[in-house]
């Protein structure tokens, strides 16, 4: 692993300890320039997780908590009319000025609003009384959800699921990482303890070396038998997309990276596949009448996909 990288993920690991696995992937989500989706029970670290990452990278970080009652322009912006001059002046949202925006429970909050951040996560801009603003590059939104506790809250809208790169679960830590959080936080925050690694052109570059990374065909065509084959499964009602295909390409790719390589192997897709693609599929009655999971069909998805052996 790169040592850099190493330093990033050391340092938020005083938060979030016992959990490398889920660091490392919020940060390839991060470097391939996606959006990642936590999906976890209330507790476990999520909001703690993207503040810590903030500030090793050294990134400018906003957070919106989502309620029922925040508007589509409070994510934007709004015009307000300015009396002194007769023009109107364009009054940033949380998104303007943010490289991190952490939408935490966005399921709280209406499906107007939660669309409000469609163009913002994919275009990389909002737009206000006809008027385009850009916002700051890199633009990364953190969106946390909780499982349980559903009471008031909204199912995102599958467009806006497929716009997220990867789905991340914290999980809870084991006895000694328990331990250790206790221990930790009898009297300071570990949020506190977190040193700047890196800034934002270095993201910014580290972003670009990414996209460097080679992908060889034999790659390109076991990624597009994979969602082929999701596309094909009995157990699937709507598989991979096209979307979902690139996104496991870059996620593979940035995974690449950060250990260290310049060429996707197997185990980078593999590795990825699930937390690309979990979000993105729905499952068939007849899975659902066999009590089987995402995760599960996923898996029977990697087993029966034959790899080229240029790509191992």
């Amino acid at each position: 692993m790169n040592e850099k990288i190493k330093l990033i993920v050391d340092e938020v690991q005083k938060v979030i300890i016992g959990k490398q696995d889920v660091v490392e992937k919020l940060l390839m989500g991060i470097f391939a320039q996606g959006h990642v989706l936590l999906d976890d029970v209330p507790g476990v670290g999520k909001t703690s997780m993207a503040v810590a990452l903030s500030r090793a990278l050294g990134l400018q970080y906003r957070r919106i908590q989502f309620t029922p009652d925040v508007l589509p322009s409070d994510i934007t912006g709004f015009s307000i009319y300015n009396k002194n001059n007769g023009t109107l002046e364009y009054m940033p949202g949380v998104a303007a000025d943010a490289n991190i925006l952490l939408g935490d429970e966005i399921n709280r909050t209406s499906s107007k609003t939660q669309s409000a951040l469609l163009e913002a996560m994919e275009e990389g801009q909002v737009t206000v009384d006809g008027k385009t603003h850009l916002l700051q590059k890199p633009f990364i939104v953190i969106a946390t959800q909780n499982n349980v506790g559903t009471a008031g809250t909204q199912l995102l809208p599958y467009a806006q699921l497929d716009r997220f790169l990867i789905r991340l679960s914290v999980g809870y830590p084991d006895f000694n990482s328990q331990m250790d959080i206790i221990r930790d936080r009898q009297k300071t925050n570990p949020v506190d303890a977190v040193e700047q690694v890196c800034c934002r052109e270095d993201v910014l570059r580290m972003q670009a070396e990414v996209l460097d990374v080679i992908a060889e065909d034999s790659t390109i065509a076991y990624i597009t038998q994979l969602a082929m084959a999701s596309r094909n499964s009995q157990m699937v009602e709507l598989g991979i997309s096209p979307r979902g295909a690139i996104s496991i390409c870059r996620m593979a790719k940035a995974r690449a990276y950060v250990y260290g390589r310049d060429c996707v192997i197997r185990e980078d897709v593999q590795s990825v596949f699930g937390d690309v693609c979990a979000h993105r599929i729905i499952l068939s009655q007849k899975a659902k009448i066999q009590q089987l999971t995402v995760e599960q069909v996923l898996e029977d998805i990697i087993k029966g996909v034959n790899m080229p052996d240029a790509a191992k």
